[in-house]
């Protein structure tokens, strides 16, 4: 079972992961209240679709004025969006995320997944956030580096460093790094993810690191036991 982006930041919220304030729209009319409620002066509008690649086809647009949160809206709601991931079908657009803009000093991309082969939950880290993991993987897979999860003794303080350090982190975003690891591997288990992927992980204008996309996939056939997530 796969849950919308503002769905995804809600139990990252949940579970003491940073992310940046947003509201959930269906309505033109609505997107507008919720951008000026959150207030500042840049808004993005997501379209909310079970896809990636959304900036690429349309399905990001940054709005510098109330007006244009709310003409980004109408261009969006009702449409089909079509990136790589959906076919030539598309997907409807049923709701949009307005969210705060940030100001970005970094991308990178973090997640975790089940590697089945191993048997183990696994990290994946790259300093190439932002991009299409699959076409990072295909060209520069030195890129990407794993870290694999002892079931029995859990996400380990070394293992936090591998990945921080290979994502260039300073020390105090290392400390957050830590934190939000620990944060994330308890949210995949508690809630019975098969999927957990923030793409991009920012680093922003003040050193802090924040969430600024999020994707989650529940295991199907642990739904029994997370009835408030379905």
């Amino acid at each position: 079972m796969n849950l919308h982006e503002y769905q995804a930041k809600q139990l990252f919220a949940r579970f003491g992961i940073p992310v940046s304030s947003g509201e959930v729209a269906d309505s033109p009319k609505a997107a507008r209240s919720a951008a000026a409620t959150l207030g500042g002066d840049l808004w993005v509008v997501k379209a909310q679709v079970h896809a990636g690649g959304r900036g690429k086809a349309g399905g990001v647009k940054l709005a510098k004025t109330l007006d244009e949160v709310e003409a980004a809206t109408v261009g969006m709601l009702g449409q089909r969006l079509i990136t790589k991931q959906t076919g030539a079908e598309g997907l409807p657009i049923n709701q949009v995320f307005i969210e705060l803009g940030s100001d970005i000093e970094r991308e990178l991309y973090l997640s975790i997944v089940v590697d089945r082969a191993a048997e183990r939950i696994t990290f994946m880290a790259s300093q190439a956030g932002g991009m299409d993991i699959e076409e990072v993987a295909a060209e520069t897979p030195e890129q990407i580096f794993t870290v694999a999860i002892n079931p029995g003794a859990g996400l380990q303080p070394y293992q936090v460093r591998k990945m921080g350090f290979g994502l260039g982190l300073t020390p105090d975003q290392l400390k957050q790094f830590g934190k939000m690891c620990s944060n994330l591997c308890r949210l995949f288990i508690e809630c019975d993810l098969s999927l957990l992927e923030i793409n991009p992980l920012i680093v922003n204008d003040k050193g802090d690191l924040l969430a600024l996309d999020g994707k989650i996939n529940i295991e199907d056939n642990a739904l029994f036991r997370q009835p408030d997530l379905v």
